[in-house]
């Protein structure tokens, strides 16, 4: 059959078409077996090969044919399922990988957000179990800061001034700090610091403001809030928990494959997230 033929399967009642090309990639597995009549477990119905296999799961190995690849959705659960399904059609490097159970289940990530006001301040510090969430984060925060009178410092609208856009502290990969509010400078003078969250365009001073805000953010993003206690009642700090669950940093299955070779697996993870 040439390479370039179009190819129908039905698996398990779902159609799948592709070009012989791509069931061709691993030579010996059952599938490039099956175009060369080397397999009589599939049958040829009415210029279909019908495959007695679940058609889900088979959608995830012919993204694997196409790409070399499989990222796997993050409730994904199946995962003996497929490998079996990748040892019967005889993909073997894929099936190596999925055996490895701690590189594909997700895991329970902790993010912690401690909130504090004194005076007329604002402190906030957030702490991942995952560097890779903080980092995100972390980009989406700014902190603006400038001078104004002691007339206008409450005012809802920023300084005439141009704002600065200061760097968040980061103490290590798992945690921020950053603060807004006003802050005595000299004379009527106060330095204000406001904090914006993308995609939120809105300039913040209030630190009520701001927590409201960041504690939508995560809950947009998925975390899900388990706690809030006071920490300190001297000083006022309140501690809000969020846990999600989440795969690992951008995991997918690569194939290091050569024309007629049966391929070599490893996993590597997305070079934008690099979890910590």
């Amino acid at each position: 059959m040439s390479n370039q033929e179009v190819v129908v399967l039905s698996v398990g009642g779902v159609r799948f078409v592709t070009r012989a090309s791509t069931l061709q990639q691993f030579p010996e597995s059952r599938l490039a077996r099956m175009l060369n009549n080397d397999n009589r477990e599939f049958k040829l119905v009415n210029g279909e090969f019908f495959v007695d296999r679940d058609g889900t799961l088979f959608s995830y190995i012919m993204e694997f044919l196409r790409t070399f690849q499989v990222s796997l959705p993050t409730d994904f659960s199946d995962y003996q399922r497929l490998q079996r399904e990748a040892e019967f059609y005889g993909l073997y490097p894929l099936a190596d990988l999925l055996s490895q159970e701690h590189l594909l289940k997700p895991r329970l990530e902790i993010l912690e957000v401690r909130f504090s006001l004194q005076e007329m301040q604002a402190f906030f510090r957030i702490f991942g179990s995952c560097s890779t969430t903080v980092e995100t984060l972390a980009e989406q925060i700014t902190v603006f800061t400038g001078q104004q009178s002691g007339q206008s410092w409450n005012s809802p609208f920023p300084s005439q001034k141009p704002l600065v856009p200061l760097p968040l502290e980061r103490p290590s990969h798992h945690d921020m700090v950053f603060q807004c509010g006003t802050d005595y400078s000299a004379g009527d003078q106060f330095v204000a610091r406001y904090v914006s969250i993308k995609p939120d365009n809105r300039k913040l001073i209030n630190g009520t403001n701001v927590l409201g805000l960041l504690l939508d953010t995560l809950l947009r993003d998925g975390f899900r809030l388990i706690s809030t206690r006071t920490v300190s009642s001297e000083e006022k700090v309140e501690c809000y928990s969020f846990e999600r669950m989440q795969r690992p940093a951008g995991l997918t299955v690569t194939v290091n494959q050569t024309p007629g070779s049966s391929g070599v697996a490893q996993a590597k993870r997305s070079q934008v997230q690099k979890g910590k």
